[in-house]
């Protein structure tokens, strides 16, 4: 990546800048780094285009999570803006009725003043067996829970739940793209990474050992060098 080409990364559900941090000294060396403010609208299109009001010209982009789907839907919206892609532990598919079903009762829980609770409850998910003890992630979770905030998490929400399917457009994807994911993920199972590395011309799949859904502060030395490997090349 040339130096003066800025990178864009967009962080997921109920996370904010904080979620980069682990491995922001490594892509700042490599040019100008712009973290999205995602929590303002409740639907994927206007997150998308209110992302890209606020981008530069160009640049490459990084999605975590919930950010990997406001990615996709950019790509759809202006892809001759976007140099590079990263899908960071995300999908492609829509959300199941399941899915929908949990996000709602999450949501009156929130409501509720459960936030810190529903967090807190899921975190043992969130990442590898190995970190469900980790006091320093866990703080990490909460802090971005406070920077998110109760009607922001809702908004998001509902942008989850009303996405559409990206699958019929991964083909469309013409920017070198890196589809990484942890071989822990029981958030969204990496079987979808593969999923969308597949429905992508070139793209490269790079799944970290010992990792959850949160590979920033998980597994940060691996997750950088991906990243600056997707950057350089």
């Amino acid at each position: 990546m040339d130096q003066t080409t800025p990178l864009l990364l967009v962080p997921g559900l109920a996370s904010s800048a904080r979620i980069y941090a682990p491995v922001l000294p490594a892509l700042w060396r490599l040019g100008p780094v712009m973290i999205a403010n995602h929590i303002r609208d409740d639907s994927m299109p206007a997150i998308a285009a209110r992302v890209l009001r606020e981008a530069p010209p160009r640049f490459a982009l990084a999605g975590h999570s919930m950010g990997g789907y406001i990615a996709l839907e950019i790509m759809r919206q202006a892809p001759e803006r976007v140099l590079k892609l990263a899908l960071i532990n995300t999908q492609a598919r829509p959300d199941t009725p399941e899915a929908t079903a949990r996000r709602r009762g999450l949501m009156e829980r929130a409501r509720r003043g459960e936030l810190r609770a529903v967090r807190e409850e899921s975190f043992p998910e969130l990442v590898h067996p190995s970190r469900r003890d980790d006091a320093d992630i866990l703080k990490l979770v909460h802090a971005q829970d406070e920077d998110v905030g109760v009607d922001g998490y809702l908004r998001q929400q509902t942008a989850i739940i009303a996405r559409v399917d990206s699958r019929p457009t991964l083909s469309a994807i013409r920017c070198p793209t890196l589809v990484l994911t942890g071989d822990a993920d029981n958030t969204i199972p990496n079987a979808f990474s593969k999923e969308m590395a597949d429905g992508i011309a070139g793209a490269r799949l790079v799944i970290l050992d010992r990792c959850g859904h949160l590979p920033q502060p998980e597994q940060p030395e691996a997750t950088a060098r991906a990243l600056t490997d997707w950057l350089a090349s």
